[in-house]
């Protein structure tokens, strides 16, 4: 597919799972197309950024290991995101690459920096929505199992904010208590 094409179809995408899917398979069907994909991602000035996220989440999710080379411009511009769209799914995918630092060495240590402070920026967001926040406080979870300092501010901001949450955000708050205090 000409990248022309591939970026129209971004521009002309929604949020409804079918279309996702679709462009997300065209990218893992066509590993060349992921350059582009992730050019529009990391420009936050292009107004159709935020759906390139969306595709760029599905993709990720299957194979976040094509992330590795992109990890240094994924993580700078992490804090530039605004667009609520674009920081639902930039949070899922900085899930999904402390999940796999788990596993295996995935991130360096400044990168996993940038999500910490970029987590915990979404976290404390009174604008933030849900979505964003929950993933946010579980990356900070499986990155508090290596970095000590974590899990006190973690609890400390769960605690404080969950009386001015919705029902969504005290049940995940209430998931990563939890599992700080045992």
């Amino acid at each position: 597919m000409h990248i022309d094409d591939f970026y129209i179809r971004i521009a002309n995408s929604t949020a409804h799972r079918p279309v996702r899917d679709l462009l997300s398979g065209m990218v893992l069907a066509d590993p060349g197309l992921l350059p582009e994909l992730l050019r529009l991602d990391l420009d936050i000035k292009d107004k159709n950024h935020h759906k390139a996220c969306w595709t760029l989440e599905l993709v990720m999710e299957a194979e976040i290991e094509w992330l590795a080379p992109h990890l240094d411009a994924f993580c700078e511009v992490l804090p530039l995101y605004g667009h609520e769209g674009a920081l639902r799914s930039v949070s899922k995918i900085c899930l999904f690459a402390v999940k796999k630092h788990q596993k295996q060495s995935f991130l360096s240590p400044d990168h996993i920096g940038q999500i910490t402070v970029s987590c915990f920026d979404w976290l404390i967001d009174p604008a933030g929505k849900v979505a964003t926040k929950a993933y946010a406080m579980r990356a900070l979870y499986l990155l508090g199992k290596e970095d000590g300092w974590i899990y006190p501010e973690l609890q400390r901001v769960l605690s404080e904010d969950s009386i001015k949450h919705t029902a969504a955000y005290k049940a995940a708050a209430k998931e990563i208590l939890q599992k700080l205090t045992v």
